[in-house]
């Protein structure tokens, strides 16, 4: 009898869960049915209708305007700006924009365009330089293990087709279904080829615990198969308007820091260069034979690897401890220099006050976190 009236009542409960979920369902078709929108976009330059519903940053995309974002629309990067001039479905800033909102672009109607809804007609303004990146298919012609938890990623152009970007900028990586995943999402990834080799693109991934993109290129992506990408995006880029360029990275940061070192002796530039990677272990240090040729064919750069913890048995014989030491010991000031940094926040900041306590100023330090 005791186990009728329990099955009964998970039944019950079971049926009910089930009709909440429809309604649910049904509900959210219905109020968030907010038909065709108008997007206005530069006062004329670009007019657009389209379904309303989804965030603006992926409305954008899916009508092959595609704003930056690092993170993939989870409000944590910041860079996904564009202004929305009117627009009542717009509504407040929210508590994740204010973050990245200064008061003057809030003043001047900025916002996040991951964060916000097309509910109506919208006008918008959005920077010119963005209608010129574009979306590529290419095809993944390598992957090779750089370290333990880093992989390159060399992706071939369609055929006839180029990429011109800066040196130090990025690309956005689109990963496909898998596994438990059934969406796509992106993520934003420095380029570490040579801008003078437009018809292939080279990644440095690390692989990320529970990362989407991070494990999908770690566990199902194949050579051979389709990968879509758009871009360049970015303004870590050499301004070189100076004698001495400091650079720094660490794990997979090394990426862009590699493509500015190739585009300055390409291009036969005057700076000299003094290259700090960073590294945990002995083990996380990768490019190490190419950098080391890199100094010894070009007097004018330097190749500073450090070790925060070398293990005995890898007879380390370079510089042993964090990266913000060699870096403190070996610049003494910031006359005639520039900086360009890439890593964790961790090691940007701490590098940032060094390099501010040397006489570095705001506008000489140049940085691409992730």
């Amino acid at each position: 009898m005791d186990f009728l009236i329990v099955a009964r009542t998970v039944i019950s409960l079971a049926l009910v869960s089930g009709a909440l979920a429809v309604i649910v369902s049904v509900a959210d078709k219905v109020l968030n049915n907010y038909g065709e929108c108008k997007l206005d976009i530069n006062d004329g330059q670009k007019q657009l209708t389209v379904e309303g519903g989804s965030s603006l940053l992926s409305t954008l995309a899916g009508q092959k305007i595609f704003i930056p974002s690092a993170c993939g629309g989870k409000a944590t990067c910041g860079l996904c700006k564009v202004q929305v001039l009117s627009g009542t479905g717009a509504g407040q800033v929210l508590p994740t924009e204010e973050p990245y909102l200064t008061e003057k672009e809030k003043a001047d109607s900025y916002r996040l365009s991951c964060q916000i809804k097309v509910k109506s007609d919208m006008r918008l303004r959005i920077p010119e330089e963005l209608f010129n990146i574009r979306e590529f298919i290419c095809e993944l012609v390598e992957i090779e293990d750089m370290t333990y938890d880093i992989k390159r990623l060399r992706l071939k152009l369609p055929k006839g087709d180029e990429i011109n970007f800066k040196a130090g900028q990025f690309v956005q990586l689109y990963t496909k279904p898998y596994g438990k995943v059934k969406e796509e999402v992106f993520r934003a990834y420095s380029i570490s080829s040579k801008a003078s080799e437009k018809d292939h693109l080279e990644l440095l991934i690390r692989l990320v615990p529970d990362g989407i993109c991070t494990t999908w290129v770690h566990t199902a992506l194949k050579e051979g198969e389709q990968v879509r990408v758009s871009g360049p995006y970015g303004d870590f880029f050499l301004r070189g308007d100076c004698e001495e360029l400091i650079m720094v990275a660490g794990g997979s940061g090394l990426a862009p820091i590699r493509s500015l070192v190739y585009d300055v002796i390409e291009k036969g530039l005057p700076h000299k260069m003094r290259f700090f990677f960073g590294a945990n272990t002995v083990k996380d240090l990768y490019y190490l034979e190419e950098f080391t040729r890199i100094e010894k064919d070009h007097p004018q750069f330097s190749f500073i690897p450090c070790v925060a913890k070398p293990e005995p048995e890898a007879n380390w014989q370079g510089e042993s401890g964090f990266v913000t030491v060699a870096l403190e010991n070996q610049v003494d000031t910031g006359e005639a220099k520039e900086a360009y940094l890439c890593g964790s926040p961790g090691m940007l900041n701490a590098c940032i006050k060094i390099l501010k306590s040397k006489g570095f100023k705001d506008n000489t330090i140049f940085y691409d976190e992730f």
